[in-house]
């Protein structure tokens, strides 16, 4: 391989479910077992403060994938797809020569969870491997072993589930697999590694849940939450499903997910070590998650219609090629959205207009911290296809420095302050000492609003029942969808004219060349 300073490869690895609060990387490393996430974050860089675009598979994805919100995306729930204009990180690196394969979980051809099978545009279809792949090589009995009765530490030690029985497994082999050829090849690369576990049903070899049978993981202050503070529409999700879980005095016992999260771990190690085998010192390695899950804190499970920090904040490691700035721990507010417009920056590729994201490659390669930067947050529905989770709650959040603001469109807001009340317990939203924070935060999260032409943006999110700001009215500009590389022209509605690009219109919706 003829390694390319301005044309770096990259090795993309993503867990499903797993949260800050899962990786030892991020505290309580002796107890989770996760030593090859630890060995990354040792040998590279940490993000204190990463959150998803969206706390659901589906739309967490598309904004990682695309460096676009999912709002706009048109993946804004899962079982939806993204619409065929929106480009993914795929093609975008396709069409800058380099040689692009995603191997595991996709999740975004709104076929929901296992997918189609078949490789979308983008990737190399050599190495395409989603839900519907690994169903196929199961066969039948292997599918109802999988997702029916593996339910306890003993029914994996009865069934004698080894890592080739698993998805996870699968992808890793084939993973090695691409970073072997790789090194053969003279064409810088974007691998993505794209884990289902600890993703339900918690599927791992029994030594690896073994050591949590009688593990209790510690919820912490949010274990105390009684919601009494919170929106309607959360004591409601926790009346449904917080039965479902074994916590006792602020505890949570749940051997399978732990196992699994160490299990997930010992296979990102695998992908570790052929990097370092292959490709020493020729590529950049970057580990996220989709999002979290809630494990007991606010009594919630699961994933859903909430910012919490259990589900919206998400590990993020970057180790560079050479091991540059081993160690450092960033505390700029970064995003899922970020990182498609990184991985360009660092491949000397311009940002096209249309992404919604910024650069981290100042903080990456130069430690610019931005303190200034905020995070925003999205949740709308669960999935189409059914009414989990009480079905439509249009939601949008910001993080900004010490504080966070929840917009529920159809229920009571929320305003933290996370430097004094970390776990999130008491909502300050009517509390006279933070107006001025919460209404520069509004200002803010409208403006995003506005600007990044979220398709649900209407002046129902200025008038709450504690302000209104009346900014953005009935009437408004037309303006033009940002250029991102591949858009063809578009034409005034009233004259038939190639419109000026970036250009805004009057209220009748004309700004065309004349």
């Amino acid at each position: 391989m003829n390694p390319d300073p301005n044309r770096p490869s990259f090795v993309i690895v993503m867990t499903d479910t797993q949260g800050t609060n899962a990786c030892g990387a991020y505290g309580n490393a002796e107890a989770l077992r996760t030593p090859h996430l630890e060995r990354l974050a040792a040998q590279g860089i940490r993000f204190e403060y990463a959150y998803t675009t969206a706390p659901v598979c589906t739309p967490a994805r598309s904004g990682l994938f695309t460096g676009v919100h999912p709002c706009k995306s048109g993946a804004w729930s899962n079982s939806m797809s993204q619409y065929d204009n929106i480009k993914t990180m795929g093609q975008r690196f396709r069409d800058e020569g380099y040689h692009t394969a995603y191997i595991g979980k996709w999740h975004l051809d709104g076929h929901d969870y296992f997918g189609t099978g078949e490789c979308p545009d983008g990737w190399d279809p050599d190495y395409w491997y989603d839900g519907l792949n690994y169903i196929h090589d199961l066969g039948p009995g292997g599918v109802d072993l999988w997702r029916t009765k593996l339910k306890s530490v003993d029914s994996l030690r009865d069934h004698e589930v080894t890592r080739d029985f698993t998805w996870a497994g699968g992808i890793t082999d084939r993973a090695v697999r691409f970073l072997e050829s790789a090194s053969q090849g003279d064409k810088p690369f974007v691998l993505v590694v794209s884990y289902d576990e600890p993703h339900a049903p918690f599927t791992c070899p029994p030594e690896f849940a073994e050591p949590f049978r009688d593990y209790w993981h510690e919820l912490g202050a949010s274990a105390e939450d009684n919601l009494a503070q919170k929106p309607n529409h959360q004591k409601e999700w926790s009346e449904t499903n917080i039965n479902k879980l074994n916590i006792d005095e602020g505890r949570l016992n749940h051997p399978l997910y732990f196992g699994c999260n160490s299990f997930v771990d010992s296979e990102i190690g695998r992908v570790l070590d052929a990097v370092d085998t292959h490709i020493p010192d020729q590529a950049a390695v970057l580990y996220t998650s989709d999002h979290g899950d809630m494990l007991g804190a606010h009594q919630l499970t699961g994933k859903g219609p909430v910012m919490y920090d259990d589900i919206t904040r998400i590990p993020l490691l970057v180790q560079l090629p050479e091991g540059r700035h081993a160690g450092f721990v960033s505390r700029t507010i970064a995003s899922h959205v970020d990182i498609l417009p990184t991985l360009l920056d660092m491949a000397g590729v311009e940002r096209p207009s249309s992404l919604d994201g910024e650069s981290l490659k100042p903080v990456l390669c130069d430690r610019e911290e931005n303190q200034d930067k905020a995070a925003f947050i999205e949740f709308d529905r669960f999935e189409i296809s059914n009414d989990s989770l009480g079905g439509f709650f249009p939601i949008r959040a910001i993080r900004k420095g010490n504080m966070k603001l929840v917009i529920n469109l159809l229920d009571a807001d929320e305003l933290y302050d996370l430097d004094a009340d970390a776990a999130e317990l008491v909502n300050l939203i009517n509390d006279p000492s933070q107006e001025a924070a919460r209404n520069q935060l509004h200002d803010e999260l409208m403006a995003w609003m506005h600007e990044r032409r979220d398709p649900f943006r209407s002046p129902k999110w200025e008038r709450r029942p504690w302000r209104d700001s009346q900014q953005y009215g009935w009437w408004g500009d037309y303006r033009l969808i940002p250029q991102d590389g591949y858009i063809t022209d578009v034409r005034d509605y009233f004259t038939g004219k190639i419109m000026t690009h970036g250009a805004e219109t009057d209220r009748k919706g004309s700004s065309a060349n004349n």
